[in-house]
């Protein structure tokens, strides 16, 4: 909208990518600074007793109990705010990152209300899994056909990308992969989303890396790794609003959490960095830059699968984790909270570091 206009006006400095990056993350970080507060005291007041603690975590979370939750909200809020004020309006990629955004927002909104109204500490008090991951797959389908829309003549539809010298035509399966590469990345956010601070610490260093991705497929050149993508440089702005977002949160859910993200945040966040990936054909970079994330969704699907199998084959479940996901294995062994995160932040920072390597020189 606003790059439009000063641009309509002769003002050539917002064609840059990188102004238009500054400039959304300046506002999304100050819609949170200035309305954090009062949305907190807002979903204080609506939610009352707050998110309702799960059975499944340690006993240490309770007194998290009344924190509120459906932080996310606001972040949503903000990133859209910040994307389409600064983002060209013709390009459609940034278009298809916040319609990620907000159908994942909604998928988590839905998520949320549900525990927050019947205030169960039943661990599966939200929408049922199945229904969910149904959904989700709607949408998936949704957002793959777009993105693949986007890709310029030279590339073959429906292809997976592998550096920018190898690309595998995919056909029907394509919209599997995305599946995997979009809802794997809602549910991995998802999952983490288990401490103060957490989530936030361990996106920051992915976005990070497909920042840099985003200007190696926008500059000939550049990366001999990454696909020359020229409508990607619509994607500036919304990911200069989602850094912004995502770290004006964390002013507030830095332990002790003043409000939680909630679904309708980590899931949105999570469909969102993979559709953007998907607009990159960055997806395995970004898988190894987010696999602690991976890790941390990994530990949860593993201690289900194993306990499903050994109950049925001597009636007894077993655990390979002593709670999962990992961090609450973590938090069993005695680890605090905070080290807990600190320490998964470095290694989400050591695996980005390893993906821009992988990025620039692989």
């Amino acid at each position: 909208m606003l790059t439009d206009f000063f641009l309509s006006r002769g003002f050539v400095f917002f064609a840059s990518g990188w102004t238009q990056f500054a400039a959304a993350f300046g506002v999304a970080f100050l819609i949170m600074m200035i309305f954090g507060q009062p949305f907190i005291r807002a979903m204080h007041a609506w939610q009352k007793r707050g998110q309702p603690i799960s059975e499944n975590v340690p006993q240490s979370h309770q007194s998290k109990a009344g924190t509120p939750t459906m932080g996310g909200i606001l972040v949503v809020i903000a990133i859209l705010i910040a994307s389409v004020l600064f983002m060209p309006m013709h390009n459609p990629t940034g278009w298809i990152a916040m319609l990620a955004l907000v159908m994942f927002a909604a998928i988590g909104f839905a998520d949320d209300y549900k525990k927050v109204t019947s205030q169960s500490h039943k661990a599966s008090n939200g929408l049922t899994p199945a229904f969910r991951l149904a959904i989700e797959a709607i949408a998936v389908v949704i957002l793959a056909y777009l993105i693949n829309m986007t890709m310029p003549p030279y590339i073959p539809e429906l292809s997976l990308s592998i550096g920018s010298g190898i690309l595998i035509p995919l056909g029907v399966f394509y919209y599997v992969f995305a599946y995997f590469v979009i809802s794997g990345s809602a549910n991995a956010t998802n999952i983490t989303d288990g401490l103060d601070g957490m989530l936030a610490k361990l996106y920051i260093p992915v976005l990070v890396v497909l920042v840099v991705a985003l200007y190696g497929a926008t500059r000939i050149g550049f990366m001999d790794t990454v696909m020359f993508l020229p409508d990607a440089s619509g994607l500036y702005a919304t990911l200069g609003a989602a850094f912004g977002a995502v770290i004006g949160f964390l002013w507030y859910n830095a332990k002790p959490a003043s409000i939680f993200m909630g679904d309708v945040g980590s899931l949105a966040l999570g469909g969102f960095m993979g559709t953007v990936a998907m607009l990159l054909k960055s997806e395995i970079i970004m898988g190894i830059a987010a696999f602690m994330m991976v890790l941390i969704l990994l530990s949860s699907f593993i201690q289900t699968m194993c306990f499903k199998i050994t109950r049925k084959i001597s009636g007894t479940g077993r655990r390979v984790f002593l709670r999962a996901p990992l961090h609450h294995h973590f938090e069993e062994l005695g680890w605090p909270e905070t080290k807990i995160v600190e320490r998964f932040f470095i290694a989400s920072i050591l695996f980005s570091g390893l993906a821009l390597v992988l990025l620039k020189f692989a």
